[in-house]
C-alpha cells in the first residue's frame, strides 16, 4: 500500500535514471539527478534536526526548485513554494504564518530571501543543501515513520478576501489525485508536459507528480513566452510537448489573437483546462485547429487538492452554452446544497460542496477559517464527516453533468434581480473584437462595471449586449483596457479591477 509520494520517484529512478525529468528548455535534470539532489537536500534537513515542519523554498521556476520540493519531502517535511514574483508584503505574511526554520534559495533569490526572513529563519543556498552527503540511514528511518496523512506541501490562496490562507495537503490526497488524473488524461511514459502554472500554485501538481510516477518529461515553460503566442507554439512544437494542463486565459491568449491560424501546436494531443469558464467561441477555435486532440474540462479548488470533477469535450458548444465540469473523480463526492439546506434537484442551483479523499487538512495556523470552510456533512448525523464548502454555485444539466454557474460572491442583487456576473461575461465572449472580459459590481453605487480588451469600440459592445441581455443585466459602465490584469496563476484579477475602478485611473484605450 502506497503511503508516500516518493515511492513514485524511487521506482522511476531505478527504471529510467538517465531520462530527462524536468527542463526549462535550457537547464534540465534527469531522474537520477533529481533523485540524488533531492535526497541530499533531505539529508541536509535531517542533519540539522528539521523534521515534520514547513520548509520554505524561494526559487524561480527552474528544475532545481522541483528538486528542492522533493528534498523537503525526503526530509520528512512539507514544502512551502514561494517565488520572487510575489510582492514582498505577501511573502512576509506567508513567512509569518508558517514561521519556517529554514528557507532554501539560490544565488538569484538569496537577497530576496534575506530581505523577508526574520532572525529565526536560516537562509540556505540550494547549492549547499544539495551538496550534502546523502545519509541513507537517516532517510530510511524518516520513510519508515511516514504515514499517508503527513503533509506534503502548503500553498497559499487568497480567495475573495485578499488575505493569504495556507492550504495544507497530505500524501494520501495527492496520491489519489495523481491516480485519478492519470487515468482520465491517459498519462504514460511517453507524455511530455508543458507546464504553464507557477510552481507556487497547486495547478503545477498536474505535471510534477505524474512526471515522477510514469517517468514522463515536463518542460517548465518560461513565463515570458506567454506574451508571444507564436513563440509559445513554436516552443511546444520544438520540444514535442503533447500534453498541457493550462488555465483558460493562457489558451484564449493564443486563440483570440489568431495565432492558431498562423501556426498549429501539432504535437499536442491532450489539452486539459480549468480555473475559469472557457468561452465556447475560443474552445471551438482550438478544436478546429486540433480536431483529433482530447479536450478535458477540470474543476476543483485548492482545498480539495485542486481536482474534483472532469468533463471530456466531445462536441462544439454554442456561445450561450456552459461547458460542464462533469462528474466527480473516484473517491470524490459532490453535494449540491440549496440556500435552504436541501440537496438540489435537477436544474436547481446550489453550492458545490465536496467530500472524500481529496479534502486537504485545512488552513495552516488558521483554525477559524478552517472551521468555517470545512464543516460537518449536514446529511450525516451519525458520525463525523467533513465536507468543503467551495462557495461555487452549480446545477445539474439534463444529462446529469454538473455545470459551474458562478462564484457565490459573484452573484449580485441589482434592480431587484439576482444576477450572475459570469452570465454577462459569457454574453460578450463571442463578440468579434473582444479578447477578454470581466465584470465587477460597485455595491456602494449599485453599478455593474464591465472591463474588456480588444479592438471593439465601447459603443459596439453596448449594442451587442443590448441584443442579448435584459435591461437590468446591462453594465452601467463599460471600460476598454489595453491589457487585462491577471493573477500570478493566470486568472482575471477581479480585485485589481475593483481597485482600478475605484481609483478612476484606467490605463485604457479611448
Amino acid at each position: 500500500m502506497q503511503n508516500n509520494i516518493l515511492e513514485y520517484l524511487d521506482v522511476t529512478c531505478r527504471r529510467v535514471p538517465d531520462k530527462l525529468a524536468f527542463s526549462d528548455g535550457v537547464d534540465g535534470l534527469t531522474f537520477g539527478e533529481l533523485y540524488s539532489q533531492a535526497r541530499a537536500v533531505g539529508s541536509y534537513l535531517a542533519a540539522h534536526g528539521i523534521y515534520g515542519e514547513p520548509v520554505a523554498v524561494l526559487m524561480n521556476k527552474h528544475p532545481r526548485a522541483v528538486a528542492a520540493f522533493f528534498g523537503a519531502v525526503f526530509g520528512g517535511c512539507y514544502y512551502v513554494p514561494l517565488d520572487t514574483e510575489m510582492p514582498p508584503v505577501r511573502l512576509s505574511v506567508i513567512l509569518q504564518t508558517v514561521r519556517p526554520r529554514v528557507i532554501i534559495c539560490d544565488e538569484k533569490t538569496e537577497d530576496a530571501a534575506r530581505a523577508v526572513c526574520d532572525a529565526d529563519t536560516n537562509v540556505v543556498l540550494y547549492s549547499e543543501a544539495s551538496s550534502t552527503p546523502i545519509d541513507d540511514s537517516a532517510l530510511d528511518d524518516i520513510r519508515r515513520r511516514a504515514i499517508d496523512v503527513d503533509p506534503i506541501y502548503i500553498v497559499f490562496t487568497s480567495g475573495s478576501t485578499g488575505i493569504p490562507k495556507g492550504v495544507v495537503a497530505c500524501h494520501r490526497s495527492v496520491i489519489d489525485y495523481i491516480e485519478n488524473l492519470s487515468e482520465v488524461l491517459r498519462f504514460s511514459e511517453d507524455t511530455i508536459f508543458g507546464n504553464q502554472s507557477p510552481l507556487y500554485f497547486d495547478a503545477c501538481l498536474k505535471e510534477l507528480y505524474p512526471t515522477v510516477k510514469f517517468g514522463a518529461t515536463t518542460y517548465l515553460i518560461p513565463k515570458s513566452l506567454f506574451m508571444f503566442p507564436l513563440r509559445l507554439i513554436r516552443f511546444i512544437n520544438e520540444h514535442k510537448i503533447n500534453t498541457i494542463c493550462w488555465v483558460v486565459s493562457a489558451l484564449t491568449m493564443i486563440s483570440s489573437t489568431g495565432a492558431l491560424e498562423s501556426e498549429v501546436p501539432s504535437s499536442l494531443h491532450t489539452i486539459a483546462f480549468g480555473s475559469e469558464v472557457f468561452p465556447p467561441a475560443q474552445l471551438r477555435k482550438w478544436r478546429a485547429a486540433l480536431p483529433n486532440a482530447d479536450f478535458v474540462n477540470l474543476y476543483g479548488p485548492t482545498e480539495a487538492t485542486g481536482m474534483s470533477c472532469w468533463y471530456r469535450v466531445t462536441r462544439d458548444f454554442k456561445d450561450d452554452e456552459a461547458i460542464p465540469i462533469g462528474r466527480p473523480f473516484k473517491n470524490t463526492g459532490i453535494l449540491l446544497i440549496t440556500e435552504d439546506g436541501r440537496l438540489a434537484g435537477p436544474g436547481e442551483e446550489g453550492e458545490i460542496c465536496i467530500r472524500g479523499t481529496p479534502l486537504t487538512l485545512g488552513y495552516y495556523n488558521n483554525p477559524e477559517q478552517t472551521d468555517k470552510s470545512f464543516v460537518q456533512n449536514p446529511f450525516q448525523p451519525h458520525f463525523r464527516e467533513l465536507i468543503y464548502k467551495t462557495g461555487d454555485i452549480g446545477k445539474y444539466n439534463e444529462d446529469g453533468d454538473l455545470v459551474f454557474l458562478s462564484r457565490r460572491d459573484h452573484q449580485i442583487k441589482h434592480m431587484g434581480h439576482r444576477i450572475e456576473l459570469g452570465e454577462l461575461e459569457m454574453a460578450i465572449s463571442p463578440m468579434s473584437g473582444v479578447i477578454s472580459a470581466c465584470a465587477i459590481y460597485d455595491k456602494e453605487n449599485s453599478r455593474i462595471v464591465l472591463f474588456y480588451t480588444g479592438t471593439a469600440e465601447r459603443s459596439d459592445v453596448t449594442t451587442f449586449l443590448k441584443e442579448r441581455l435584459p435591461r437590468y443585466m446591462l453594465p452601467n459602465t463599460i471600460i476598454k483596457l489595453d491589457e487585462m490584469p491577471l493573477t500570478p496563476n493566470g486568472k482575471r484579477d477581479r480585485m485589481a479591477l475593483l481597485q482600478l475602478y475605484e481609483s478612476g485611473k484606467y490605463n485604457c484605450s479611448q
